[in-house]
């Protein structure tokens, strides 16, 4: 039996794609779907690391027995120890002395990109006992709002707010996000993975002077979480992808995939790559049978895939 065990969510970000890296105001939803890590203490002075996938495949396993002098040549090895090392660096008592075995595992599959990394920090987090805002930013970098909803119970707006320039102080709270209209919300998973850090690099040689684009979302972002009409809705996100289609200068994804799609469809996170929001006027029969007959095979109701209070 593991001696301690954590859980965290996946998320998806609504709004604020990009934009939310320099202020702007998100909406970001957690999962139902997330990852688990089960700590359990063995005799041997190393540390285990096995690493599960959603069908219970091993994607990754190292034994690390000195991880903080070690020196790896695997990507994913050498991220596990700079988190590691980063999350000792916030509390020096944590893994002072090793004999673990670690074992996480998704509830998602791994190339779906609900945030196996993110989910990951999350839980180291919870085991070292520091802040996971903190933790991030110092391993990786990125907005935060994947952290955020690492632990929410529910939908969030999450905001970095200038402290110290350039130090930005993450905000977010749970929000009453409940739309009337959310039986007609549906996940779509395009399965053509995006790499958020060449996204974001894309963002940061194009977007120049955004401080008008930060306004306009953070307002979009506002009107959305209040909107209670799914047409009004609608207008909303397609104002939304005509902003950021026109800042990173890449066509919307409706125009690449759904030209001929009767309802609105939104890209999530890194453009193009995991999942897009779609929403239908249609039955859900109706509209299933429509991705299904593009090809792509995984769509999800909204209250399968989103926790809620």
């Amino acid at each position: 039996m593991p001696s301690k065990s954590f859980s965290a969510n996946g998320k998806l970000l609504v709004t604020g794609e990009y934009v939310v890296l320099d202020g702007a105001l998100a909406l970001a939803l957690p999962t139902k779907l997330g990852q688990a890590m089960d700590i359990e203490a063995i005799s041997s002075d190393e540390l285990i690391w096995e690493s599960r996938d959603a069908d219970n495949s091993v994607w990754f396993q190292h034994s690390f027995p000195h991880f903080h002098k070690e020196i790896v040549n695997s990507d994913i090895t050498e991220r596990l120890r700079l988190i590691l090392r980063q999350a000792q660096r916030q509390n020096p008592t944590f893994l002072k002395k090793l004999g673990f075995k670690i074992t996480t595992k998704l509830t998602f599959p791994r190339k779906w990109g609900l945030g196996t990394s993110s989910t990951l920090i999350h839980l180291i987090a919870q085991w070292a006992k520091v802040d996971p805002f903190e933790l991030l930013f110092h391993a990786f970098g990125g907005s935060g709002y994947d952290i955020a909803c690492a632990g929410a119970d529910g939908p969030i707006t999450y905001q970095l707010i200038e402290k110290n320039q350039p130090i930005f102080q993450p905000i977010f709270q749970s929000i009453p996000f409940n739309p009337p209209f959310k039986e007609q919300l549906y996940f779509v998973y395009l399965d053509k993975k995006q790499d958020s850090k060449e996204g974001i690099a894309r963002y940061r040689a194009k977007s120049g002077n955004s401080q008008k684009v930060i306004e306009k979302i953070t307002q979009l972002s506002t009107e959305l979480v209040n909107t209670c009409e799914l047409f009004e809705f609608e207008q909303l996100l397609n104002q939304h992808e005509a902003i950021i289609s026109e800042l990173i200068e890449l066509p919307k994804v409706k125009d690449l995939y759904f030209r001929d799609y009767w309802g609105t469809v939104k890209s999530l996170g890194a453009w193009g790559g995991d999942f897009v929001l779609v929403t239908s006027h249609k039955s859900e029969t109706e509209t299933r049978e429509y991705f299904n007959e593009k090809g792509f095979k995984v769509f999800l109701k909204y209250s399968e895939l989103i926790k809620a209070e």
